[in-house]
């Protein structure tokens, strides 16, 4: 049904990396959303109403907020499409972001709005509703209906890499797991004769569980937002393909920048020996520039630095450093690493040290170690140690 759906409202559904079609499925989710929550709603707040029941009331009014952002879904993404302009020089793609995140705030009324009416209703000890086996239907309907919306746009947002419609996706879900509490509670309450107010317990529960989605939801969102880092995938691929051409030694300092879904760049520093052709390095960094930039979908810019291959005391010295520091931590890395002349009295090692997350001391601390165990390996050593925070 999805993949009928996509082929008949989706042109060129196989370019997923072009906007126009980006476009298209984020329409393709909003509108089959609106259609499907619209018609939940109007019927399960009718069925709420005939049995006085507030859970399924509070379920159709769920319904209509979920209609609404699909609504917003939508307008996220005509936005997000927009072309860059001068005050926004990288594009409009972090509007999607925004969306995703107020379709989770959204969640977050509703599920704080349903455990309010449940604890008054608990509170003021409120008459259990009756329901019968027309409630029974549309709660068993609605559940199936949502399924298939859960899979329908988290086949979606896989295709286009959209945290909007991955947002969509598991409000859909928590929607099937609400309404399943609700048809499990109408069940028990028709064949049991229960002393306390079983529905509004139940929507007590049902709310906690639409909260805790919704700040799931939430902090996934603002981590886009605020920046997270780039899939690993995506950086092994960066790697292999610069290291893929001839001549360059080495990558480090790579920084992915994502301004929206299709919308990343990144900068990376190439090592190549230092007595190479300067003209034609430059020529082959623009093709590496081109071709892996095509290929993982960045606009990438490579630096490039120079290193001393050629001289057996500094790659000594290098590799005598390397073993440092991967002693003080196996997540450690140097990179630019340059040297004075040897000399009786002070040689100076010059490089730069990564320093990821995982490792547990501060600059000061490792600036301690490592210029110690230098000393100890050579007396004339001279850390000049410049560190670098991981960005990846």
């Amino acid at each position: 049904m999805t993949n009928l759906l996509i082929k008949l409202f989706v042109k060129d559904y196989e370019n997923t990396k072009s906007q126009k079609v980006r476009i298209s499925y984020g329409n393709l989710g909003s509108i089959t959303g609106i259609v499907c929550n619209l018609f939940l709603c109007v019927v399960k707040i009718t069925a709420g109403l005939l049995a006085g029941s507030m859970s399924i009331v509070a379920d159709g009014l769920n319904n209509l907020s979920d209609m609404g952002s699909s609504l917003i879904s939508m307008i996220g993404f005509r936005l997000s499409s927009k072309p860059a302009d001068s005050d926004h020089p990288f594009g409009h793609g972090r509007m999607e972001y925004l969306s995703a995140f107020t379709v989770s705030f959204f969640i977050l009324i509703v599920g704080a709005e349903l455990l309010i009416s449940a604890v008054k209703a608990i509170i003021s000890g409120d008459t259990a509703p009756r329901f019968s086996y027309l409630s029974l239907g549309i709660l068993g309907f609605s559940i199936l209906l949502k399924l298939w919306m859960f899979l329908f746009n988290a086949k979606l947002a896989k295709k286009i890499d959209s945290s909007a419609l991955a947002a969509t996706a598991q409000d859909s879900l928590n929607d099937c797991v609400s309404t399943l509490a609700i048809l499990i509670c109408a069940v028990v309450s028709m064949n049991i004769k229960m002393p306390f107010n079983l529905d509004a317990i139940v929507s007590v529960g049902v709310a906690g569980f639409i909260l805790w989605s919704g700040i799931g939801t939430i902090k996934q969102t603002i981590g886009e937002l605020l920046g997270k880092p780039p899939e690993i995938e995506l950086i092994n691929e960066i790697e292999r393909g610069i290291m893929s051409f001839d001549g360059f030694l080495g990558v480090h300092d790579l920084i992915v920048h994502n301004y929206g879904p299709g919308r990343q760049f990144a900068s990376v520093h190439v090592e190549v020996p230092q007595d190479t052709d300067i003209v034609k390095c430059h020529e082959q960094i623009d093709i590496c520039e081109k071709v892996v930039g095509e290929k993982c979908g960045i606009n990438l810019v490579i630096h490039m630095d120079p290193v001393n291959v050629n001289d057996e005391s500094v790659m000594t010295a290098k590799r005598e450093m390397i073993e440092i520091i991967k002693s003080i931590h196996p997540d450690l890395s140097l990179h630019d690493f340059r040297m004075t002349p040897p000399s009786d009295e002070r040689t100076n090692l010059i490089f730069d040290v990564v320093i990821p997350n995982s490792v547990p001391f501060t600059e000061r601390e490792l600036d301690e170690k490592i210029k110690k165990l230098a000393k100890e390996k050579n007396k004339t050593y001279e850390c000049v140690i410049t560190y670098d925070m991981s960005y990846v």
